[in-house]
């Protein structure tokens, strides 16, 4: 997945389509909201409550779009290239984390 053409892709969809972007306090209402449907579903499928015959059908895929959907539309209301700040990410983890979790005695 490349995030800049991600961000341009939803950028497009928001013109063609969404008239405009939601403001930025909504945006973070919306994925507060996304962020819980994927909890949900991951509580009740892979832990210890009992998943609802109404969320059996649930896909827990499509709910992580709708996750990663509102973190490119706040990415791109912000000015944010969020292919830049996930490889910057990743090489501080690479050099940072380089062997903390393999030294970590409660992975093994």
């Amino acid at each position: 997945m490349n995030l800049k053409n991600s961000q341009l892709d939803v950028d497009t969809w928001i013109k063609e389509h969404g008239v405009r972007y939601f403001n930025e306090l909504t945006n973070m209402a919306q994925l507060t909201e996304e962020v819980g449907e994927v909890a949900r579903i991951i509580a009740r499928r892979y832990g210890e409550q009992s998943e609802k015959e109404s969320d059996k059908n649930k896909d827990l895929g499509e709910e992580l779009a709708d996750v990663v959907f509102v973190v490119l539309c706040l990415a791109n209301q912000t000015g944010i290239d969020l292919q830049a700040a996930f490889d910057k990410k990743m090489d501080l983890k690479s050099i940072r984390d380089k062997d903390r979790h393999k030294n970590n005695e409660k992975l093994k």
